[in-house]
């Protein structure tokens, strides 16, 4: 379940957050992890099913979250993580605490009624949480004109707030949505439906050939990748990108080996995390490496 195509989406959105923000991170959204402060080597052996994953072994797959720092684990209902995104804004609220929320979501998931549920709540209530909506052009199989008779964004004015269409494979609008976003929420004007406007440039999955989509509109969309148009910005401002290719090249190489490396999780901790056993364990204060980026805001 990758986000090929479509990175700019969750490390634009994520990188415009706050320390003390909560972030419901999904499938295609690996971005947001990194951008967090979850290593490379913590993700590979979370593939690997290896003891240094972030969940120990348990599962081999994306539903992990490192909770300390700002990363709530997924749901595998699509769209559940809104429900649980908008449930952590209000207890924001009722704290009295200046953090924000977000989450991202996929086009199919606006013709659930828990995506209606979250939008109506964070509406009545004017909740701090973002919502990102990444439009890839279809859901598994289904095209945008089988899945709704008007644009979604149009659906936020209908809950009372703001909805912005980016360019979804557009790192920069992407964070100068994100922020403003941010700020409308911590200012108290609630919450904001951000619509990402990306394709999905693999199937929904490994299993999955994507040959109900046509190859002209892959073509066109390979023409608008996000990580080649960073790179001809990085070019323009002077960055050499072949030494950072080569850079992140090896920085991964060596997180593959020490996760390859890595053992098996001990199988005396099989139950480990099933029962709360004493103390709660804390949330933490979200300190990633770039921390103090987004403006100092808790």
């Amino acid at each position: 379940y990758d986000g090929y195509g479509q990175e700019a989406v969750s490390a634009g959105a994520a990188f415009a957050m706050g320390p003390g923000d909560r972030l419901c991170i999904l499938h295609r959204d690996l971005a947001a992890h990194l951008i967090r402060g979850v290593t490379p080597a913590r993700i590979l052996s979370q593939y690997m099913g290896r003891a240094a994953g972030i969940t120990g072994g348990r599962d081999g797959n994306v539903h992990f979250g490192d909770r300390t720092l700002g990363c709530v684990g997924m749901v595998s209902m699509l769209p559940d993580m809104m429900l649980v995104a908008t449930g952590m804004a209000m207890a924001f609220k009722l704290r009295g605490e200046r953090r924000c929320a977000m989450t991202w979501f996929g086009d199919g998931s606006t013709s659930r009624g828990d995506f209606h549920e979250a939008m109506n709540w964070a509406g009545v209530q004017k909740l701090p949480v973002v919502f990102v909506l990444e439009n890839n052009q279809y859901a598994y199989s289904t095209p945008l004109d089988k899945q709704f008779a008007v644009d979604p964004v149009e659906r936020a004015a209908a809950y009372g707030f703001v909805g912005v269409t980016v360019d979804g494979n557009d790192v920069e609008a992407m964070f100068e949505a994100a922020r403003a976003a941010r700020e409308r929420a911590l200012s108290g004007d609630g919450p904001t439906l951000i619509e990402a406007v990306t394709m999905r440039m693999h199937g929904h999955a490994a299993h999955d050939d994507m040959k109900y989509v046509p190859k002209e509109q892959v073509e066109e969309w390979r023409k608008r990748d996000p990580i080649e148009r960073q790179e001809n910005r990085l070019r323009v401002l002077g960055v050499d990108v072949d030494a950072l290719r080569a850079e992140i090249k090896a920085e991964i190489d060596a997180a593959a080996e020490e996760a390859l490396a890595g053992p098996m999780p001990d199988p005396a901790t099989a139950v480990d995390g099933v029962f709360c056993v004493g103390e709660a364990e804390p949330l933490g204060d979200g300190q990633a490496p770039w921390s103090g980026f987004s403006g100092g805001d808790a």
